[in-house]
């Protein structure tokens, strides 16, 4: 016999309060109102096509390439066909602001912090001890094992070990200084000399260096990156509110 649960506002907001989330959900809401009023302020419209258009590609981010994907999607996020359509338009009006705010500051941006933007493809494998990581990395050197061999032999993690330590294309911004430093000075494939940080002892092997181009997809991270501190800056602003007074809540209970 199945039981039922019924669930209303008040619960969800009792929720929220209990699992420290009231901050995130404010400052949520402060966002949407910061982004509508910059909307009004640019008298930004939304067309139809560019609607259909952001809505595709919401489905396709969210991995919906079905009706009936995107209809058990909605249904286990508790959102009727309404709420998608905002949620489609608010991403399609705030990307389209992110245009206005920033689309001709694009590329002078890409050509001062070019550097930042260059790419990695690297392994890594992360010792505790730098003694080891040296013998290792002359042993390399040295032609007596490969790197390969080092990251099937000591990384843990199963899913790293089979990939030999790959960690992907990374960029100079995502990593350490004293590890990008050391890695875009390299003459790639080379493996080089442990790097000591916090974390522990890095040895690395850099596959690549990846000068990037200004292509349609860092143009969108560009913008995202210039939106988000745009976003935060005036976020800021509404830092010195520290008590958060609800002050009513209207519920309809299920029947």
């Amino acid at each position: 016999m199945s039981k039922s649960i019924t669930i209303n506002a008040e619960d969800i907001l009792d929720q929220v309060k209990l699992s420290l989330k009231t901050y995130d959900i404010v400052e949520a809401i402060i966002t949407r109102q910061v982004i509508a009023n910059a909307v009004a302020k640019a008298g930004i419209k939304i067309e139809t096509e560019e609607l259909q258009e952001m809505a595709d590609k919401y489905r396709l981010m969210h991995q919906l390439h079905s009706a009936e994907d995107t209809h058990a999607w909605m249904k286990q996020n508790n959102l009727s066909l309404d709420d998608f359509e905002e949620l489609v338009y608010n991403h399609a009006l705030s990307t389209k602001l992110a245009v206005h705010l920033f689309g001709d500051k694009i590329e002078p941006y890409f050509y001062e912090h070019k550097l930042d933007y260059d790419g990695v493809v690297m392994h890594e494998v992360i010792f505790d001890n730098k003694d080891l990581a040296l013998e290792l990395f002359y042993a390399i050197g040295e032609g007596e094992m490969s790197f390969y061999d080092v990251a099937h032999q000591y990384i843990e993690d199963k899913e790293l070990r089979r990939k030999g330590g790959y960690r992907g294309i990374l960029y100079r911004q995502d990593l350490k200084p004293e590890i990008s430093a050391a890695i875009f000075a390299a003459k790639p494939p080379q493996v080089i000399k442990p790097i000591v940080t916090a974390k522990g002892v890095h040895l690395i092997f850099v596959e690549e260096i990846i000068e990037i181009q200004l292509d349609n997809w860092l143009r969108n991270k560009i913008a995202t990156d210039l939106f988000n501190e745009w976003i935060n800056r005036s976020l800021s602003q509404f830092k010195s509110v520290t008590n958060i007074e609800i002050v009513q809540i209207t519920t309809q209970n299920a029947s």
